[in-house]
C-alpha cells in the first residue's frame, strides 16, 4: 500500500526536443514512455548522432544547444532560436535555421527505433535534494540546471530519494511509477542556460561526494493525468 507522505508535485516539465530548454506545464499526461511527447524529438547529425551536451557512442556535444527552447503546438515541435523566432517542427526551414546557428548539418528528427532518453523515462529531483546541495555550494541551485520531469517539494532531508530505489511512488490520483536508479549527472548541469551563468563546481560537487549523482529515475508502472499540487506517496 502507498501509504507515506513524501511531498507534493512542485513543479512538471517537458523537453520536447532533446537537450534544448523545454516548457514548464500545470499538468501532463502520463505514458508507459514518460510524459506525453517528452524528449520525443532530437537534432541529429549527418553521423546519425543526437545533439547534446556530451559526445557518446550515440550522442554528440553541439555548443549553443541551450540557447534553444522547445514547446508544442498541438503535437508539432516549435523550436525558438535567441532572437525570439520560432520555427515548426513540420517545415524544412527548422533544418535550416538550426544548421546555420549550430554551425554543421542537422536535421530535426521524431524517436524511431532509439530512444532519445539517457536513461529512463522520468526523472525527479526533490526540494530537500537542492536545498541539501545549495548548502553544499554556499548559494542556491536552480533546478532548472537538471532537467528533471518533477520536482517533488518535500520535508526530507538531503539525497534521501536516492534510497527509493526499487520503490513504487504514487503522484496524484493514478499514476504509479518505480524508481529504477539515482540519475547519474554530466557537464550539463553547469553549463549556462537563461540567466544561469556556467557554475563548474556542481558536477565537481556531485563527482565528489555523491558518486555524480542527483536525483532518480523511474518507469511507468501506471498512466495517467499529474498536475502541480498533486500529493506524492511512497510503498
Amino acid at each position: 500500500m502507498l501509504d507515506e507522505f513524501v511531498g507534493v508535485v512542485k513543479e512538471i516539465r517537458r523537453f520536447p526536443v532533446k537537450s534544448i530548454l523545454g516548457e514548464l506545464l500545470p499538468s501532463a499526461s502520463i505514458e508507459k514512455r514518460g510524459i506525453s511527447g517528452d524528449r520525443l524529438w532530437a537534432i541529429r547529425n549527418k553521423s546519425g548522432k543526437f545533439g547534446s551536451g556530451k559526445t557518446t557512442r550515440r550522442f554528440q556535444q553541439m555548443d549553443g544547444l541551450f540557447k534553444l527552447r522547445s514547446r508544442y503546438e498541438g503535437n508539432t515541435p516549435t523550436i525558438a532560436m535567441p532572437d525570439g523566432t520560432e520555427f515548426r517542427g513540420d517545415n524544412n526551414v527548422v533544418n535550416e535555421a538550426l544548421t546555420k546557428f549550430l554551425g554543421c548539418e542537422v536535421t530535426l528528427v521524431r524517436e524511431e527505433l532509439i530512444s532519445h532518453f539517457d536513461e529512463g523515462p522520468i526523472s525527479i529531483i526533490t526540494t530537500s535534494a537542492l536545498r541539501k546541495l545549495s548548502q553544499e555550494l554556499g548559494e542556491p541551485v536552480d533546478p532548472r540546471r537538471f532537467r528533471a520531469n518533477f520536482l517533488f517539494d518535500t520535508e526530507l532531508t538531503g539525497y534521501s530519494a536516492e534510497d527509493w530505489v526499487d520503490r513504487l511512488i504514487k503522484v496524484g490520483p493514478k499514476v504509479i511509477l518505480k524508481v529504477v536508479a539515482p540519475l547519474q549527472r554530466c557537464v550539463m548541469v553547469n553549463n549556462s542556460q537563461e540567466e544561469l551563468k556556467q557554475d563548474v563546481r556542481i558536477l565537481k560537487n556531485l563527482v565528489n561526494n555523491h558518486g555524480a549523482a542527483f536525483g532518480v529515475w523511474a518507469k511507468v508502472i501506471v498512466d495517467g493525468e499529474v498536475s502541480d499540487g498533486d500529493s506524492v506517496y511512497l510503498d
